[in-house]
Order: structure tokens, then C-alpha cells, then sequence
């Protein structure tokens, strides 16, 4: 559990992309059926291959009737055999199917993926499922028509093509093109698409660089909308996912911030509000004047514990340390939640170390429950634990109001 776990139920899932698996592992995990759609997907492709599918068929069941005994035996050992003797696990050869698959990727082209692959997408493994997304990922490869073209099958295909489509669609080169991204977005507001169709091409968005203006604006209108539901919340996760990446690449994290402080405080969805106060504690970027006076007002005036828990932890890494100390101070002694009191309690002590004692030697006597963890604050920072990272860690208990439950 990590000291930046701030409230009592698990964060909404994030949707990440599939595993990437390669291609050499697939025989080792996909299923019989699996692989023997996957003989007669190709053989139907290649009219010469009837022949040789069928033998290759034709000599594994002869390889596991003769394995087994054969039918009528039960399992049981001949004559001279343990009576009871388990038969042996049936035996593979040759990976004939998985020779199958290897031509599928040798011979597959864009053009025949989809009907190549329907079959073998049926299967339901998800492990099929990796292989299929990373081999389209290297099928669009940096060309931006192409990707435009995966991205109109989007459209109208079935819930277990559209996530391989966009998945792969995401984790190509191609997705960067000032164009392709341009079109996923335009697709994203499309509101004849079902709320979680647009939500799938908002979260391929998530692996952009940057957002120019344009672009951040109208994800933070749509994502602020009472409408939006599912999408809006993808739209949100997107926004923080790429500030978060271009505040590592030293670019400006204002506007992302600014843009999640508004949907933070004007959508009327209180899941997306908490994602949009919450998720800048991953980038942890110094907050302006401005914005630290924002999420003072959601420290106080937000509906949702959980957001004002988030506005606690993001208050606590930037800003005057003696100036959170008295706001800390005054929000504790309002409120009437346990989890917001005690993420309040800890994160002064990340604000101010030892400096906070007395604060939070206060709250202890407004609230008596705390006054046990006040006096293991006080002893950590006895023997010399300074770092809140280390003081954390060194907590007998980090969740003595069952506040983190679901959290890691």
C-alpha cells in the first residue's frame, strides 16, 4: 500500500491495453480449439492445404487413440499392466496447428486480417486475442492511411473486434499522426456511437505526446457534460494519462490541470469528478497559486469524501507548508468524515514533517481516536524517521479506519 492511496474503494478500472505476448509463446498457451479453427481458417484460404490439414488431422487422432489405448479400454493397462494404472497424458509431436499460425503471420496483409483472424477471435482466448492486437499493431506500423483504415472498421464491428482493433490501433506509431488522432477524436464526439463504443476511441487517445488546445478543450467540455457517462469518465482518465507523460517529457502541466480542475468541479457525475481531482497525485506537479486556491475550495465545499481526500493529497506536496498546516487545521476541525479526517491527519505530516506535530497533536484532541497514531508519529520521528515515504512504511497500521480498502 503507498502512502498516495486516499480513499475507501477501489478507483474505477482503467482499461489497460491487452498484453503483449509473443508470437512463439501462442503454442504454448492457445487452446485445441483454437488451433484447429486456426488449420481451417487457412486451409480454406489455400486450396492445396486441404489435403495436408486433413493428414495432419487424420495422424493426431491416430497418435491419441493409440496413446490412450484406444476406445473400450477405459484407460486400464493390458495384460501385465497395473490394473489400475492411469493412461499416459497424450503426447504432441509435431505443433501442426501451431505451423498454421505461423503462416497466418507470415501471409497475413491488412486487407485479409479481419476475415483471417474472425475465426480465430471466436475462440474467446484472450491469449489469441494478444497475438491478433500485436500483429495488427505491426500491420499499421507508422502508415497513418492505414490506421485511418483499421479506424473506420471500428465503427460497427463486434465487442471483441472493436477492443483488438482499437487496442492495436493505440499501441501503433501511426496513432501519433496529427490526422489519425484527429479522427479519433472526431469519432469520439460522434453522438450517434453507444456511450462505450466512444469511450474506446477517447482511451486510444491515451498514448498521445501532448494535446494542443483544441483538442484538450473539447475533451474537458464533453468530459464535464451531464451526458457524457462512460465516455466522459474515459475522456477524463485520457486527459490525466497524457499530462502525466508530457509533465515527465518537461512540458507544461497548467492546462491539463487546469482542464481536470474544471470537470473536477463542474461535472455533475461524482465518479468523474473524483477521477478528475485525483488522478494529478500520479504526476504530482507543483500547483500555482491559482490552482492550489481552487482545490482549497474542493477541500471544503466538494460533496464527494473521496474528492476532498484527493484535494487533501495534492494540497500536502505543493504550496506553503505553514499555509496547509492552518488549512488542514481548520478542515479537520469541520468535518465529520473519518477517512477525509484521516487523510487530512497524514498528509500533514507529508506537508510539514515533524513540523506538523502540533497540528496534528490538535486533531488528536478534537478527535480522540487518533491520539494512538499521533503517539506513533511522534515516536517514528524520534528515532529519526524523517521521510514521510519511510514514515509510512513504518506505520504498525496504515488503515486503522478501513478508509483504503481495495487500494494496493
Amino acid at each position: 500500500m503507498t502512502p498516495e492511496s486516499l480513499h475507501r474503494s477501489a478507483a474505477p478500472a482503467t482499461g489497460a491495453p491487452g498484453r503483449r505476448v509473443p508470437r512463439k509463446a501462442l503454442a504454448w498457451f492457445a487452446g485445441t480449439a483454437l488451433l484447429v479453427a486456426g488449420v481451417a481458417l487457412l486451409s480454406s484460404r489455400d486450396p492445396g492445404g486441404d489435403a495436408a490439414a486433413s493428414a495432419h488431422a487424420t495422424a493426431a487422432a491416430s497418435a491419441r487413440k493409440a496413446t490412450s489405448g484406444g476406445p473400450g479400454h477405459g484407460g486400464r493397462a493390458g495384460a501385465g499392466g497395473a490394473a489400475d494404472e492411469a493412461p499416459p497424458p497424450p503426447r504432441f509431436d509435431e505443433a501442426t496447428c501451431w505451423r498454421e499460425l505461423e503462416r497466418f503471420d507470415a501471409a497475413v496483409t491488412l486487407e485479409s486480417f479481419r476475415a483471417w483472424a474472425a475465426p480465430l477471435l471466436a475462440s474467446g482466448d484472450p491469449l489469441v486475442a494478444d497475438y491478433l492486437t500485436e500483429r495488427l499493431t505491426e500491420l499499421i506500423g507508422q502508415d497513418p492511411e492505414r490506421a485511418s483504415e483499421v479506424l473506420s472498421w471500428a465503427r460497427a464491428a463486434g465487442p471483441d473486434e472493436f477492443e483488438v482493433l482499437l487496442t492495436a490501433l493505440r499501441g501503433s506509431e501511426a496513432v501519433h499522426h496529427a490526422q489519425v488522432a484527429t479522427r479519433l477524436l472526431a469519432q469520439g464526439m460522434d453522438a450517434t456511437l453507444d456511450g462505450g463504443r466512444r469511450a474506446g476511441l477517447l482511451s486510444a487517445l491515451d498514448t498521445q505526446k501532448r494535446f494542443e488546445p483544441a483538442a484538450l478543450d473539447t475533451l474537458t467540455s464533453f468530459a464535464k457534460d451531464a451526458v457524457s457517462g462512460e465516455a466522459g469518465w474515459a475522456a477524463t482518465r485520457t486527459i490525466a494519462r497524457v499530462m502525466k507523460r508530457d509533465f515527465e517529457a518537461k512540458g507544461d502541466a497548467r492546462p491539463y490541470m487546469d482542464a481536470l480542475l474544471t470537470i473536477g468541479t463542474e461535472s455533475p457525475d461524482e465518479q468523474i469528478r473524483y477521477l478528475a481531482l485525483s488522478t494529478p497525485m500520479h504526476a504530482t506537479p507543483v500547483l500555482d497559486e491559482d490552482t492550489r486556491a481552487r482545490y482549497a475550495k474542493v477541500l471544503t465545499q466538494e460533496g464527494s469524501p473521496d474528492g476532498r481526500e484527493a484535494a487533501a493529497h495534492n494540497l500536502s506536496v505543493s504550496g506553503d507548508s505553514q499555509e496547509v498546516l492552518d488549512m488542514f487545521a481548520q478542515a479537520f476541525a469541520r468535518e465529520q468524515d473519518t477517512c477525509v479526517r484521516w487523510a487530512l491527519f497524514r498528509f500533514a505530516a507529508r506537508a510539514s514533517g515533524r513540523d506538523a506535530l502540533p497540528v496534528m497533536a490538535n486533531m488528536a484532541m478534537t478527535d480522540p481516536r487518533f491520539q494512538p497514531l499521533y503517539q506513533v508519529f511522534e515516536q517514528l520521528y524520534a528515532s529519526g524517521v524523517h521521510d514521510f515515504v519511510r514514515l509510512w512504511n513504518s506505520l504498525p497500521d496504515q488503515d486503522p479506519f478501513h478508509c483504503l480498502v481495495g487500494h494496493d
